[in-house]
């Protein structure tokens, strides 16, 4: 692991601790977290000098890496003169900028702008975009949302609603989530033919439901913290081709997936199609600062704007926050640039070649790459705290979850860096497999509880 020069700075972990609550984490037994003092390019300095390369991108938003001098700029500037303002009344340049930039990105149709300040606020704001659009069309009774298996959105209330209902992460807030319509989730591979009878399946679905459907939801190609799952475009091809036969709006959630990740700009350019309604977030502000957009059709603005209300009911107190949107807009410029298809191409065709043979390691289930994402799926649940503590003794940052040990690396990696990672997960999911070969009872990396 390499070592550079360690930070004067001292972070009271204790206080951490026994004070601070983490990501999915318990208070009583708090999973163990690394002192990070500074980020540059794709690594992560540590207090004692450790320095890490990063295979997550901040969970999959610093696509551009740490300290990009452009975004720095930007946001320095902004800060100078104007760092939050209400949104209410007031406009400025830096969301100006931003909208521009979104429309002119997305599907020609995606003409209106919100901008909020989460990913999980902008699948809520999708998802009352959907209701309001339908109560403008005098359709009152079409209240519920369908998705499908497997699929994550978010953890706020109507974010949770439309996430899996069974394996998902909310599932002990039971009656206090709006109970919401779900099929089966789609055949799992990029590849994966989609047949007569999947189609048959998904329009069973629409011909059942379709009177009291707003809208389906789901993130396109890629299902994320659902299970890194990948699917075929034709799925959504056909999903598209239903919503608009059964008058249901489609709500596509590029959280995740936006800005390049799966080698498309968007992933649902891989199926060619439209949404009606477009979450974005994550890399948007390349992870600089929390941002996010919900883009509409004009169509589905008129609709709002019909409802009784008149106007859309949502209006966060940092919506359209001038620092964010300016860290958007030099995100958003360095993506036209263009440089990330062959960046992505490259990280792709390396994660293709160095993680191929994992697949034979006796504890490994599959093994997985798309775009700038590379996934070993293990048999068993693995222990999260240990495989983290081993990726740190290895030299890099992979958070795995579930039964996965998964990369989404910063674009402007290098292949030096980027095989370090590859053969930590590797190496990883080898001793995983060779515990269980030598002991087959309680083996450390995997999680019994």
């Amino acid at each position: 692991m390499n070592k550079s020069k360690a930070s004067d700075l001292k972070l009271d972990l204790a206080f951490d601790s026994a004070h601070i609550w983490h990501p999915y984490t318990s208070m009583a037994s708090p999973l163990p977290v690394q002192a990070v003092v500074s980020g540059q390019g794709c690594e992560l300095t540590l207090e004692d000098g450790t320095v890490l390369i990063d295979g997550t991108s901040s969970w999959w938003a610093c696509v551009h890496g740490y300290g990009h001098p452009d975004i720095l700029a930007a946001m320095e500037q902004q800060l100078r003169t104007l760092s939050h303002v209400m949104f209410g009344g007031i406009t400025h340049q830096p969301a100006i900028d931003v909208a521009k930039l979104l429309i002119e990105m997305t599907s020609p149709a995606l003409s209106k702008v919100f901008l909020a300040d989460s990913g999980s606020i902008a699948v809520e704001v999708a998802i009352k975009m959907a209701l309001q659009y339908w109560q403008g069309r005098q359709r009152q009774d079409k209240q519920r949302i369908m998705t499908v298996k497997s699929g994550y959105h978010g953890d706020t209330f109507a974010a949770m609603s439309v996430c899996d209902p069974d394996g998902g992460m909310h599932t002990m807030f039971g009656a206090n989530v709006t109970q919401q319509l779900f099929m089966p989730a789609p055949r799992l591979g990029f590849d994966a033919p989609f047949s007569l009878e999947d189609e048959q399946v998904l329009r069973a679905q629409f011909e059942q439901h379709h009177a009291q459907v707003a809208a389906v939801i789901i993130e396109p190609i890629m299902q994320g913290a659902g299970g890194m799952r990948f699917y075929s475009p034709a799925y959504l091809t056909a999903l598209r081709a239903l919503c608009t036969q059964f008058d249901v709006l489609l709500i596509l959630d590029e959280i995740a997936t936006g800005f390049g990740r799966t080698g498309k700009l968007f992933a649902y350019e891989h199926a060619d199609i439209q949404a009606d309604i477009l979450c974005l977030g994550k890399a948007l502000t390349g992870g600089y600062i929390s941002l996010a957009a919900t883009l509409c059709t004009d169509e589905v603005a008129q609709g709002i704007c019909d409802s009784p209300a008149g106007v859309f009911m949502h209006g966060p107190t940092f919506m359209g926050n001038p620092l964010a949107c300016a860290a958007a807009a030099a995100s958003l410029t360095l993506i036209k640039q263009n440089h990330w298809p062959k960046q992505v191409a490259a990280i792709e065709a390396q994660l293709r070649l160095e993680l191929a043979d994992a697949i034979e390691y006796e504890q490994v289930k599959d093994v997985r790459v798309l775009g700038a994402v590379g996934v070993i799926e293990m048999n068993h649940q693995v222990n999260t705290a240990k495989l983290q503590q081993a990726f740190v003794d290895l030299g890099v940052w992979v958070r795995p979850f579930s039964n996965l040990i998964y990369i989404m690396p910063p674009y402007s990696i290098s292949s030096a860096q980027l095989s370090q990672l590859t053969q930590a997960m590797t190496q990883v999911a080898a001793s995983i497999s060779h515990e269980n070969h030598q002991t087959k009872n309680e083996p450390s990396f995997i999680s019994h509880g």
